[in-house]
């Protein structure tokens, strides 16, 4: 249950979560220096309103410090060879220079739960076929299942800061 920052929402302290920020912003300001030559693969200046590269440049920062920390340069090779490419590779693909020119809105919005419309939800919250009975205010049974080590599978996150809300 230790913070892990490569995984932005355990890192649940408003202390542990300024530094990670400052961290990831670290992080890119070092990738855009030493590792970007081509304009196409800059890391956009809108980077935080973008939690899937929130996500990603947390992974990639940690597996750089772990493959730093090898007794050889193997996993250094590996990060090179490997990780950076596939995250510039995914972010560009996903990304498809929306954001050149100042940032856009996220297009999949309309698509995210609380953000639909409430037609689209309605049928799944009154059902009484789910196990747990009809759903209230998220689904009773994946809030309180837990995986591995008594840690809940699935939980409530803030999609706008990470935070993992209490359940």
């Amino acid at each position: 249950m230790l913070p892990q920052p490569w995984e932005p929402a355990t890192c649940r302290t408003p202390q542990l979560r300024r530094q990670l920020w400052l961290w990831l912003d670290a992080v890119v300001d070092w990738l855009l220096t030493e590792y970007v030559w081509e304009a196409a693969d800059t890391i956009p200046a809108c980077w935080p309103q973008h939690r899937h590269l929130v996500h990603q440049i947390a992974v990639v920062a940690d597996q750089r410090r772990r493959a730093g920390h090898a007794s050889t340069s193997d996993a250094l090779e590996e990060w090179h060879r490997y990780n950076l490419p596939a995250f510039t590779e995914r972010m560009k693909s996903r990304l498809r220079n929306q954001c050149e020119d100042g940032h856009q809105a996220w297009p999949a919005k309309a698509a995210t739960p609380g953000t639909r419309p409430r037609s689209a939800v309605a049928p799944r919250r009154t059902d009484s076929s789910h196990p747990g009975g009809p759903i209230r205010n998220g689904c009773r049974c994946c809030e309180t299942s837990r995986g591995k080590g008594g840690r809940p599978r699935l939980g409530l996150v803030d999609l706008d800061t990470g935070e993992i809300n209490d359940l």
